[in-house]
């Protein structure tokens, strides 16, 4: 996931994008918990983090009201978020592109036009510093309030791992 930048010029910032199915509860999530890391440590500047989804569904609405709400309990900030649909023209643009379940991976991996950005996919949960079996970040769209907490909690430590792998790199302006 590394490139060299020309010698002489400033590093471009490492690109994010989580994509979930309707870009209204998982994804905002992620999105939020990543952005917030990297500001608390400094590293905003070095990181261009947004959200999508596979489908158009949702596309130009809010997150999901208990998206937000949940965001809200953990002291986060969902309240600026409009869902999008992820182009696969994206690719060319983004260094990482986080998937939430098997069937985001897969569909993003049928709209990667090579093996780049094929390698370019991968799942939240391959970031878990304790792994429990559990491939996939449920969807808690159909579910309560609750549900909503856990899923958070989930895509917090994952992201957090993934941020503390990132984090040296982006520290040093290394892509």
């Amino acid at each position: 996931m590394t490139r060299a930048e020309p010698v002489g010029l400033p590093a471009q910032p490492f690109r994010v994008s989580f994509v979930c199915t309707g870009n209204i509860c998982r994804s905002p999530m992620a999105e939020v918990v990543l952005r917030d890391l990297a500001a608390q440590a400094g590293l905003e500047r070095a990181l261009r983090v947004d959200s999508a989804g596979t489908g158009d569904w949702h596309v130009g609405e809010r997150a999901d009201h208990r998206t937000i709400a949940a965001l809200e309990r953990a002291g986060y900030d969902g309240s600026r978020h409009r869902a999008r649909q992820f182009e696969p023209e994206w690719f060319r643009e983004l260094d990482l592109v986080v998937a939430f379940d098997r069937g985001q991976a897969r569909i993003l991996r049928n709209w990667a036009h090579h093996s780049g950005e094929l390698d370019k996919v991968r799942l939240l949960l391959e970031f878990e510093p304790e792994p429990t079996g559990i491939v996939d970040v449920p969807d808690p769209y159909y579910s309560d309030d609750a549900m909503f907490d856990r899923v958070l909690e989930m895509i917090e430590r994952s992201t957090t791992a993934l941020f503390r792998q990132l984090a040296p790199a982006l520290r040093q302006g290394i892509r």
